[in-house]
């Protein structure tokens, strides 16, 4: 019976517009024909770490234990930044540049242990002239090796203190009598929906109700941007379309859509610490 191996799941900001990825997969069907190569995505914004940080955590939990993840987004590329192999304390191995992408990883998963990779022997030693692309040639080829068996975890590289991870802040919300104050934490690009940083269960144990009426504000940089009141709801389509709803999102979070339309072009919103949201009680609920 043949070894079922671990799959390897990409994402990048690298896009299909030229050759980036055929030669990254190239590269790991050079390692094995057997390693199962799966995307995410490679449509992450440009030099966005905080994205990437952030979809990894939306979707490893549904992937089986031993998944090796490879994640790059890597403005720092050939510089002095670590590029490391994390191991999580529930069983997944990220392959990435210590740059701050493992940051929802080590808070939402915790990690177990972090080594660097080896360049002396997990390389690929026919592309040694250049430094711009160790998406190709140091993370797509290390992870082909650890997941077709070529290498152990140990041999990866020298382990060093899961504390001196690079991470990002990750702000949390604050509750204040009927309200909560939050920031808008990323988007769900292809639908135009932003999401925050609520926890949905945190906001109903405040005594809110899907159904009701809340207050919403957004504020960028502290100009106000939108102020209404909208419907809390389970989903999208309890509202007329083209109407603005909050619901609760995939990740069981606070999040803003328009039925049937794009949030983000219609009032012109984006996401990051700039974009502050405060929720409340409509004032004739």
């Amino acid at each position: 019976m043949q070894e079922v191996l671990p799959i390897l799941v990409f994402q990048t900001d690298f896009t299909y517009l030229e050759g980036a990825v055929a030669s990254m997969y190239g590269v790991v069907r050079s390692v094995s024909r057997n390693v199962e190569i799966i995307t995410a995505t490679h449509d992450l914004p440009q030099y966005d770490i905080w994205s990437a940080s952030y979809r990894l955590q939306q979707y490893m939990e549904f992937w089986p234990k031993g998944t090796v993840f490879v994640s790059v987004v890597d403005p720092g590329v050939g510089t002095a930044r670590k590029a490391c192999c994390a191991y999580t304390k529930d069983g997944y191995y990220v392959v990435t540049p210590d740059n701050g992408s493992l940051t929802h990883i080590a808070r939402m998963h915790g990690i177990e242990e972090v080594r660097e990779i080896d360049e002396t022997r997990n390389r690929l030693s026919s592309t040694r002239g250049t430094s711009v692309f160790h998406g190709r040639d140091l993370f797509g080829y290390c992870a082909a090796r650890l997941a077709s068996g070529v290498i152990t975890y140990e041999e990866v590289g020298h382990a060093y203190d899961p504390e001196d991870i690079v991470q990002m802040p990750i702000e949390e919300p604050v509750f204040e009598g009927d309200a909560v104050r939050g920031i808008l934490e990323i988007d769900d690009p292809n639908f135009g929906n932003v999401w925050t940083n609520i926890p949905t269960e945190d906001f109903l144990a405040k005594g809110h109700a899907f159904g009701e009426e809340v207050h919403v504000t957004i504020n960028y940089e502290g100009k106000c941007i939108f102020d209404q009141d909208v419907r809390f709801d389970r989903t999208f389509g309890t509202v007329p379309k083209g109407q603005p709803v909050l619901y609760n999102n995939e990740q069981m979070h606070l999040s803003l859509a328009v039925c049937m339309g794009n949030f983000t072009k219609t009032y012109d919103v984006g996401f990051g610490s700039d974009y502050a949201i405060t929720i409340r009680k409509a004032s004739h609920a």
